[in-house]
């Protein structure tokens, strides 16, 4: 079935701003070599972004050329503004970028064990609004959640796994109450994979497995050039995996028993001191 008119208009406007996002400027000229799109098409989406103020000239181009040299389009950085939060099982990290990714701000607060659910998600919240008031952001538009844990694949939400802290799962509902912003959550290890996918160690490949080894061990699996979350959101959760050997099954609470005995830092550590490495 073919995409609706608006549908595709969405499509195109969103490869254009990624285009403009990786390459900077653009003329619409260029834009047409890079999405394959028509003139046409190219002169809509460029006047129906630069009305959302999403992009403006910014210059015009160098290119030997008959006639007044190209305008150059790009993105207007502080049209909106984004938090990152790094959710850590000891405290959380955010950062706030522009459009572009420039960092504006940056914060970090530990979380001691003994702190209580309300207290944690009250002082990560505050630090995500001092943090937007610092880099003159705010509102922010949207605030985006790397965790560890299961993400469901229906709601969008971070499910209680492995034993995590309770605020982990309510400082998803706080900052939605909060602020002004779209909340997303994904779990941190799917993350890394798509930061090496677009910048990193995978940029060239669309079939690639991340294996992540910490506190447990996890995977991200990437097929065909899309992150692969499954049916119930654990794809990459090999550290359940029954494993011969280990002497018990996966435990539902902790990393014990699994691969997650065979893989994680404490066998990595028991290993390395078998061995004779020490530190």
């Amino acid at each position: 079935m073919p995409a609706s008119p608006s549908t595709a208009r969405a499509i195109n406007d969103r490869l254009a701003l990624r285009l403009l996002q990786q390459e900077g400027p653009l003329t619409a000229g260029r834009l047409k070599q890079l999405t394959g799109l028509s003139r046409p098409t190219v002169a809509d989406l460029v006047e129906r972004l630069t009305a959302a103020g999403l992009i403006d000239v910014v210059g015009e181009s160098g290119e030997q050329r008959r006639g007044p040299n190209a305008r150059l389009y790009g993105i207007v950085a502080d049209r909106a503004h984004l938090a990152a939060l790094d959710v850590r099982t000891e405290g959380v990290t955010v950062v706030v970028s522009d459009l572009l990714g420039t960092e504006l701000s940056r914060a970090s607060l530990p979380i001691a064990d003994d702190t209580g659910t309300g207290p944690a998600v009250e002082q990560a919240v505050a630090l995500v609004e001092r943090a937007a008031k610092e880099a003159g952001a705010d509102p922010l538009h949207t605030v985006g959640i790397g965790a560890p844990g299961l993400i469901d694949p229906a709601s969008g939400e971070l499910r209680d796994s492995s034993g995590l802290p309770e605020w982990h799962r309510r400082l998803v509902a706080a900052l939605g109450e909060r602020l002004p912003a779209r909340v997303i959550v994904e779990n941190e290890t799917n993350l890394a994979a798509l930061a090496e996918q677009r910048d990193g160690a995978a940029h060239d490949r669309d079939t690639f497995v991340l294996l992540w080894l910490g506190l447990g061990t996890g995977a991200a699996v990437v097929l065909d050039g899309r992150l692969r979350r499954g049916a119930s959101g654990g794809t990459g959760e090999i550290g359940f995996l029954p494993v011969p050997g280990t002497g018990m099954l996966p435990s539902a609470t902790d990393c014990a028993g699994g691969f997650h005995s065979l893989g994680g830092d404490a066998a990595v550590v028991a290993l390395a001191r078998e061995h004779g490495v020490a530190g």
